[in-house]
């Protein structure tokens, strides 16, 4: 019974391993868009078959092929490249992942007109910059880099990062349970 109960404790505790619960996501692209091409398709032939003419076949295999080809390597790379996940102790932007301990500030929104020094800053991810119908959020890592997370509902995901970066900061571990601390022995006096 005791070592389920030290299993439990683990858990709850978290392991270096687990970055926890999802706190934001969003995945970039949708797979609808892949079935444009096929529905345009169907109604060519819906057209064609209703028409005196004959079917295409042919020449509707050819652009079936092209749309849905083209649809499925854009979905593909926006879900790789412009998709965000933020966990209780990482953050993913498009490919590159860090963990949320290297974040030493998160600058507040600019509601000015005067551009701020992270404005342009480099974006994290491997893009060049912040994606199309994305919004900045600036960061300053813990190296000293100025850098800019970003996302489509910006002010949610800094709400969260906030919030998972102070349960960090604070040493607490995924799920909300608090990392053991060795040096934080209790007294065993009676």
């Amino acid at each position: 019974m005791a070592d389920r109960r030290d299993l439990d404790a683990d858990s709850a505790a978290g392991s270096d391993d687990d970055p926890g619960a999802v706190l934001f996501r969003e995945n970039g692209g949708s797979w609808w868009v892949v079935s444009i091409g096929p529905l345009l398709i169907a109604a060519v032939v819906a057209v064609e078959a209703t028409g005196p003419g004959q079917i295409h076949w042919p020449v509707l295999s050819i652009f079936f092929v092209v749309l849905t080809g083209f649809a499925l390597i854009q979905v593909y790379a926006a879900r790789q490249h412009v998709s965000v996940c933020l966990t209780e102790t990482t953050l993913r932007q498009g490919v590159k992942t860090i963990p949320l301990s290297d974040i030493a500030t998160i600058h507040p929104e600019n509601n000015a007109h005067d551009p701020k020094d992270w404005e342009s800053a480099k974006a994290l991810g491997d893009l060049s910059g912040v994606p199309r119908r994305r919004t900045g959020i600036g960061l300053t890592l813990t190296s000293g880099k100025l850098t800019q997370a970003w996302a489509r509902d910006h002010r949610r995901l800094r709400q969260e990062l906030t919030e998972a970066l102070l349960a960090v900061q604070m040493g607490l571990g995924p799920r909300g349970g608090a990392k053991p601390d060795p040096d934080d022995e209790p007294d065993e006096t009676p």
